[in-house]
């Protein structure tokens, strides 16, 4: 009997495409459907269609379950690979719950019909489960069009109409509810019993028409383009940081900690660079980031470089301090298992980790499902990039007009209540704005 977690037999085929197709505009293409899997940034990247194979798993278990099902499927897969890149051949993209507790768990799932493009190459993939497809009809899905056939530019669906706009409301804790439970958290932290604990308040959107996913993902990729903007089963949103990248030995991860908000005015954005630069609480916010990452990799790493001081990402709506820590591999351990390995850092979850997650679960008062667990992509050899799923949001999957948003702060003894709470309405605003059309 095959069951959820059973492997499945895949079979796969890449070719590549003469054309180089325009990912940010794919994504949003009406006769391709919605798409089940999206993994863009700066216009590349890779767009899955369909469900060849998936698991769902959940508890403390959820990373090595779907980490053991994605090793042995890929494992004994037919590959047929004429592109041979990173993430050509089968695919599986995947997000995970934030706590061991969620209900939220987590997925892993295969794509049928890929289309990638990385450095101008572009790429078509198709996959099949020959344990569920009858080999005639695997076949003929497998021998398809060597190139991606679509028809010419259709109009793209728009946002919700002005005369029914999107209405947001407050999910588990009011502005002024959260602000306080920001003050708790300060004063937990000058009494010693941690050093800093990042707190996240939701959301909720309301639009007056079924929510456009590609349209959502779309604006973001245009508005966004230094972020990777993603989707998998329902979560989607536009992530600035890079949990880890694993390709052919090199093992890289953006840590970000510290945020300012951008004014719109160029010189004042600058004096606020500079001054995000050299502001103590924000330096210490990012080294307890950054010393909990070079931490992680450490046993899966040698050849470490981890940089003695942050720069500053500019983003359309925030500016972060920002470490590219880097090493190279040690062992056979996947780009998943590094994931796993680094979760929760401390740039979603705090210092000491047990600590710190005891007081979100207490303060908090809601489940991040999978608002800051990683999210990403795995191809056959264990190579793959898992960000951290921020700046999201959760379609409601009774109600395809609600959306659950979500935002985050790093509290430090430092923290003002009233500051993060600015803070935190300022990461809400890719989501908001796109929703908002």
């Amino acid at each position: 009997m095959i069951g959820p977690a059973t492997p499945p037999a895949l079979s796969s085929r890449t070719v590549a495409l003469a054309d180089s197709p325009d990912l940010v505009e794919l994504v949003s293409r009406p006769d391709l459907g919605v798409a089940s899997g999206v993994w863009i940034r700066q216009r590349e990247g890779m767009i899955g269609w369909g469900c060849a194979a998936r698991i769902d798993t959940c508890g403390p278990s959820r990373f090595v379950e779907a980490d053991r099902w994605w090793i042995r499927a890929a494992g004994e897969a037919g590959i047929d690979d004429r592109v041979r890149r990173p993430g050509t051949g089968p695919l599986a993209f995947g997000s995970f719950a934030f706590s061991d507790e969620s209900g939220a768990g987590a997925t892993l799932m295969v794509p049928s019909v890929v289309i990638g493009r990385r450095d101008g190459q572009a790429w078509l993939t198709r996959t099949v489960d020959s344990r569920v497809t009858p080999e005639h009809e695997a076949r003929a899905f497998l021998d398809g069009p060597s190139e991606l056939a679509l028809p010419g530019p259709l109009s793209l669906p728009g946002p919700p109409s002005p005369t029914v706009p999107t209405t947001f409301a407050d999910g588990a804790l009011s502005g002024p509810q959260w602000s306080q439970a920001v003050a708790e958290a300060v004063a937990r932290i000058g009494t010693g019993a941690l050093d800093k604990v990042v707190l996240a308040r939701d959301l909720y959107a309301l639009t007056g028409a079924p929510i456009e996913l590609g349209t959502v993902l779309r604006q973001l990729a245009e508005q966004y383009e230094r972020t990777w903007v993603f989707h998998v089963d329902g979560l989607l949103g536009a992530t600035p940081e890079m949990l880890v990248r694993l390709e052919r030995g090199l093992v890289t991860s953006r840590v970000l900690a510290g945020t300012i908000r951008r004014t719109g005015d160029d010189h004042r954005d600058l004096a606020s660079a500079a001054s995000l630069a050299r502001s103590s609480k924000d330096l210490e916010e990012h080294e307890y980031a950054v010393r909990s990452v070079a931490q992680a990799l450490a046993p899966h790493c040698t050849s470490m470089a981890v940089p003695e001081s942050p720069f500053v990402v500019h983003l359309p709506n925030v500016m972060h301090l920002a470490s590219d820590v880097a090493g190279r591999l040690r062992n056979g351990v996947t780009s998943l298992g590094l994931a796993a390995a680094l979760h929760p850092s401390a740039a979603v979850c705090g210092t000491p980790r047990a600590a710190a997650q005891e007081l979100i679960a207490e303060l908090e008062g809601m489940d991040r499902g999978r608002y800051a667990g990683p999210v990403g992509w795995t191809d056959a050899a264990g190579d793959g990039e898992w960000g951290i799923a921020l700046r999201c949001g959760a379609i409601d999957p009774d109600d395809p007009r609600r959306m659950r948003l979500f935002a985050g702060c790093g509290i430090v003894a430092g923290s003002d209540p009233q500051a993060e709470l600015a803070e935190s309405d300022a990461k809400l605003i890719p989501m908001r704005t796109v929703l908002a059309g």
